[in-house]
Parts: structure tokens; sequence; C-alpha cells
């Protein structure tokens, strides 16, 4: 049974729908209301959690995340409300870091943390145990964690011994299977040939003591990480065993998080034509319409498991068309979907989580008008409507409805919170103003500097995703300055910038970094 504490905010929260409140999820700063989190956005504040941890002898879960990302409010919805996970949490330090918070990003940068959610077991002192795998099953989350509390070996050094075949253990191997490449930052894997180290840890894996499931999961997850011929060749053997996969429920329920993840990866993979893909369709398409109806999964992956539906139906299609025809039958479980969904999902994570994936799937589905309802009909139930404005703006992009685009992107910029996300929302509106209106000089250069202002207040603006977010400024002005004809514009941003660059710290390169930001967009003369 829920506390009386969650049963107060689920109540709260289907009154705010019934009279049209807008509750902000990120006001209570941290990702639950029923786990002592502690919030961290300075090198002061994870040393005072550090300490805790130290003195407690408790491990430290860090949790890395932002309140308008779809997949970090999928976690709040299904895994930080979980009982048995708000019961564990009296055993370690969970920690916070909201990547919109100041100072936010340089801890970022401190913890090789970049992708939001992101989910790292520390030791008590310090040592990286793992990256949980968000995207998981929220039990098989609560499995991987409660194996990496009861003492488990460094990621880093099982890994190392797991390529050196040396013996590691059976539990060991089920952490290697379950590992978050996908947030991995290069930690462990600097040259990132995920697949081929996925490929041999499963070839290990099975002379190496590893359960069965865990052999299965390394080559599945090799496979899907050798999309468009990246990584494994496939040969007979390889398709062999991901069909028998596909044919054994149980199997497709156990390995559901990868299936659902990767499945058009998975075929474009495996099948080097359209002669050899479409067997593959064939088979996975009853995978996942079987996961699409277990009511056992969370709604946002019975979603992803229709989009996966989808992508696969469209294969042969080129990946940005938009006017495509998919089977009638198929439309009929979209839109019967998408409306279930925006129907009987009262909770906000679970909304910011789900509707994104749902109007996505309509749009894919060849359905623009549809999907445009419902993000419109959204805007005001959601927490961070800014997300929402640049997926509309997105949409409208594509249609070639241009002026409408660059009307919802600079609306997703002016309502987007928190310095991080400001920027990473405003790099998207001046990106979209230099591909869609380059001559209105005026707005472009007003924007730019506009960035840089906010910059120069954001003690993070050159870490890790800010730093990204300025990277990608630069570069949209130095494609709209390529042939000179903006350089006067140019010269006077560059003087904007320059009392900015001053203030950024020198000794870690940051200031050169600042500098540098419009040296590219300085046309050189012609030849």
């Amino acid at each position: 049974m829920k506390r009386n504490l969650e049963a107060l905010s689920h109540a709260l929260l289907c009154l705010s729908l019934a009279f049209g409140w807008v509750i902000h999820a990120a006001a209570a700063g941290v990702p639950s209301s029923t786990v002592q989190w502690f919030s961290a956005s300075s090198s002061a504040e994870i040393e005072t959690a550090v300490k805790r941890a130290t003195r407690e002898s408790k491990p430290l879960l860090l949790y890395w995340g932002a309140s308008w990302c779809p997949p970090c409010n999928q976690l709040k919805a299904t895994l930080f409300n979980r009982q048995d996970f708000i019961q564990l949490s009296r055993s370690f330090v969970a920690v916070n870091i909201d990547g919109d918070k100041p100072g936010a990003q340089k801890l970022g940068a401190q913890f090789k943390v970049s992708g939001y959610p992101t989910l790292v077991l520390f030791k008590p002192d310090g040592t990286e145990v793992t990256r949980l795998p968000g995207e998981a099953d929220a039990p098989q989350v609560m499995e991987l964690l409660r194996l990496g509390l009861a003492g488990g070996r460094p990621v880093k050094a099982v890994l190392a011994d797991a390529r050196l075949s040396k013996p590691i253990s059976a539990d060991e191997w089920r952490m290697l299977s379950f590992y978050s490449w996908e947030t991995d930052d290069e930690q462990l894997l600097p040259g990132r040939d995920d697949a081929g180290v996925l490929a041999q840890l499963a070839t290990a894996s099975a002379a190496g003591g590893a359960a069965a499931d865990s052999v299965t999961r390394l080559w599945l997850k090799a496979v899907a990480a050798s999309d468009d011929g990246k990584g494994l060749k496939p040969d007979d053997a390889l398709r062999a065993r991901v069909l028998q996969v596909l044919a054994d429920p149980a199997q497709v329920r156990q390995f559901a998080d990868v299936i659902v993840g990767s499945a058009p990866e998975m075929v474009r993979a495996l099948g080097d034509s359209a002669e050899r893909r479409q067997p593959l369709v064939a088979a996975f398409d009853p995978a996942l319409r079987q996961l699409e109806r277990d009511p056992g999964l969370s709604r946002g992956d019975r979603m992803s498991a229709l989009i996966s539906r989808i992508e696969l139906a469209r294969i042969e299609l080129p990946k940005r068309e938009l006017k495509v025809s998919l089977p009638e039958a198929l439309l009929r479980e979209v839109r019967q979907h998408a409306a279930d969904t925006d129907r009987s999902i009262t909770d906000g994570y679970e909304r910011q989580a789900v509707l994104p994936s749902a109007a996505h799937a309509l749009e894919r589905a060849g359905l623009p008008a549809e999907s445009e309802a419902l993000l419109k009909a959204n805007l005001a139930r959601s927490h961070s409507p800014y997300y929402l404005m640049s997926q509309l703006g997105s949409l409208a992009r594509k249609q070639g409805h241009n002026d409408e685009a660059l009307r919802w992107y600079a609306q997703a910029f002016d309502k987007s919170q928190g310095p991080a996300t400001r920027l990473q929302w405003g790099a998207g509106y001046l990106q979209a103003l230099v591909d869609l209106a380059p001559a209105d000089a005026v707005r472009i250069e007003a924007t730019a500097g506009r960035l840089f202002d906010e910059a120069g207040r954001d003690s993070g603006a050159f870490y890790k995703r800010s730093a990204a977010s300025m990277r990608r400024v630069g570069r949209a002005l130095a494609a709209w300055n390529k042939d000179g004809s903006h350089k006067a514009s140019i010269r006077r941003l560059q003087a904007r910038l320059e009392p900015l660059c001053r203030k950024v710290d020198e000794s870690d390169g940051r200031r050169a970094t600042c500098r540098g930001l419009l040296a590219t967009a300085v046309a050189k003369p012609a030849a």
C-alpha cells in the first residue's frame, strides 16, 4: 500500500487536472517526495553527501536528470515511487543533481554524466560501481540495484577481467549484461566500440559461467549497437539466435527493454537487404504486439513497442519521409493507443513521459495533424510545455510551415526554464532561424546576443550540455556567415562575447573555448 503522502500527492494531481491547474513537478526540487533525496548543485554539497555516505557506511546513488526530460519522468512514474525502492533507499544516500540548477553542469563534468537520465551507483569511498539502465523494466533495475548494493566490484574492474578471459561471477556477468552503455559517456570504452566489445563479452560469457539470460542479453545488445553496418557482421547463426528469442513469449518479456528500444536497429543490423529484412520484420511484429498489450509493462514501454512496430512498417522508406501509407489496422491501433493514453493518464510525471511519445507515434504513422492536435491539447496540462512546443516546431518544420515552426521554437525558448535548458532551447531556436529565415539578420543577431547574455549569468555555461549548446550556437553563426555577408553582425557579437569570455575560468581551457565560439564565423576570403 502506498504511503499517505503519495496518496495525497496523487489526489492533488487529479484535482489539478480536473480544475485546469498546472503543477510544476520541478518545484519540489526532488525526483520523488517519498525518498530522502539530497539535492546537490555544487562541489561543496556533493562533498557533504559523500561525507554522510562515508559516516554511515552507505553507498551513494546519483540521479542526474531534468524536469522536462520524458525518460526522467518515466523513472519518476515507474521506479522512484515504488514501495521497494522507497524501502531500499534507506540503505544508500540518494543524491539528485538537477541539470538546470546553477553549477550543475560543472558537476556533470566532474561525474562524467551528460545524457538525461543517468543513474550511477558509488561505493561509500566514491568509487563508481555501475551505471544502471533507466530504460529497463523497474523490477529489473531494482534487482541490479540490490546486486550493486551487495558489495559488488566496480564494473571497470569486472570489464577488464572479462576482456582478459579471467573468471568473474554469474552476478558480475549479469551486471555487465545490463550496464548502461547509453549513459557511459566513454567511461569504460573511450573509443565507443560498443558493438565489438559486447560481442566479445557475449562470446566470453558463454564459456565463463554466465547464466543463459546474461549471454542472450549481451548478444542482443551487440546486435542493437550494430545499426547501419557498424559493429557486427550479420550471419545465419546470429539471425537464428535472435529469431529464437522472438519466437518465445517468455524471452520476449524477459528482454523487452532491448526489443522495444532497438527493434528497427536490430533488423537493419541483421538484414542487409529488403529480402533479408522482411522475415525479420515478420518475426519482430508479433513480439512487439505482445509487449504493446502487456499490462505488466509501463504505458511508456507499451507506447515504445507501438512506435517500434511503426518504424518496422516503414523500414524501407526514407527515415525522414512524412507522408506514408501504413496498413489501416495499424493506423487504428495508433489512434486508439494515443487516445487511451491521453484519456487515462492522471499522473503528471507519466503524462510528460508518455504524451510526447504518443504524438511521435502519430507523426511517424503519417498522421501529423492528429499529432499536432494532441500536443496542443496537452500544453496546459504539461509541467514543461516548452518541450511540447519544440515538438510542435519540429512537426511544423517537417511539413514546410516555416513561419509556424519559428513561432513555436520562439515560444519554447521563451517558456523554457533553467540555465542549461534555456541555452539548449535557445540554440535550437537560433539554428532554426539560420536554416529557415537566414535573411532575418536582426532576429538572428538579437537571439545570439540574448544567449551570450544568459551564458554570462551562468557559471556552468561552458560545461557539458551547456557547452554543447554554446558550440552549436557558434556553428550556426558560422554557417550563417559562411559567405561573409553578415560580418558586421558577427563583429558586434564578438564584442558582446568578449566580456563574458574574460569571466570564464582560464585554467581548464574553457576561456579559450568561449573565445573560439565565433572564430569560424569569420568568413575566409575565397581563394
